[in-house]
């Protein structure tokens, strides 16, 4: 099986192709090389590999951001992810595009299911739920992954930014009223050679398993890095005041995932233990 990967330079990108190249052959193409809102270049970049599989990591995934920067989020993760399904299509290849549990709106309380509708409350989560329609517009042999709170190896995330803080302030403060599920791209893209190996189409949520609060999240984090100087408060995300509005849950059921593959995702816990001591 050939594998080609759009932001092949990215946090999860980078993984992908590290983990699924012990096993397939593996191609991919960083945002200078391959800029997804580019149809000709998409398409050319593609053709040339003919790939079997098409995984779309490539997206804009600055929340807050999107808030002022409305056009730049759509014609990624919208227009660039219809430019990737064309090119799918074009050379026969199944698309894997991985989308976002931001695409709900938070009300349900309870884990969300693949067949729950969509309620996208930001910029950012509205051009990503735009990017299912597209690639569900497009294409008949796709699999929409949605997937969590990732973080990972390469690039900014979370849980570096909490070991960053926690070296220059004695006190953190983080929001204890938004909860969703800690997702470890390593985790993730064993959870995704997983689903290449199924014949399946459609959506399927994919997280670790558990949830917790961003507020719980930093706590484990410095728990599991033994690091004691720095207090952890929680506050609310009104006290936050961040410019894009947020799910208060967006918990993912994975339990689609395991009715398929017969496996489970580890718990979030163990997924951050692993990322803090390699």
């Amino acid at each position: 099986m050939k594998i080609f990967i759009t932001g092949a330079g990215g946090m999860l990108g980078t993984d992908l192709m590290r983990e699924l190249g012990k096993t397939y052959e593996v191609s991919g193409a960083n945002a200078i090389e391959c800029d997804v809102t580019d149809y000709y270049r998409v398409s050319e970049v593609i053709s040339v590999q003919k790939p079997d599989v098409v995984i779309h990591t490539a997206a804009y995934t600055d929340v807050d951001g999107a808030e002022t920067h409305h056009e730049r989020a759509f014609k990624v993760n919208q227009e660039g992810t219809r430019n990737v399904a064309l090119a799918a299509r074009e050379v026969g290849a199944k698309m894997f595009h991985i989308s976002t549990d931001y695409v709900f709106g938070g009300a349900k309380k309870m884990p969300y299911v693949e067949d729950d509708p969509p309620n996208p409350l930001g910029i950012y989560a509205k051009s990503k739920l735009q990017g299912e329609f597209e690639v569900q517009k497009h294409l008949q042999n796709y699999l929409i992954i949605r997937t969590a709170w990732l973080y990972g190896k390469h690039g900014d995330n979370f849980v570096r930014s909490i070991l960053r803080l926690a070296q220059t302030t004695d006190t953190l403060r983080v929001v204890n009223d938004q909860i969703g599920s800690p997702t470890y791209t390593k985790d993730l893209c064993w959870g995704i050679e997983k689903l290449l190996e199924k014949d399946i189409t459609g959506i399927i949520h994919l997280t670790n398993s558990g949830s917790c609060s961003w507020y719980e999240f930093a706590l484990a984090i410095l728990k599991y890095a033994n690091i004691s100087n720095a207090q952890v408060l929680p506050i609310s995300t009104t006290q936050l005041r961040r410019p894009a509005p947020r799910p208060y849950y967006s918990v993912l059921s994975n339990a689609k995932f395991k009715m398929i593959t017969g496996y489970e995702m580890r718990p979030w816990e163990a997924g951050l233990k692993e990322y803090l001591s390699s």
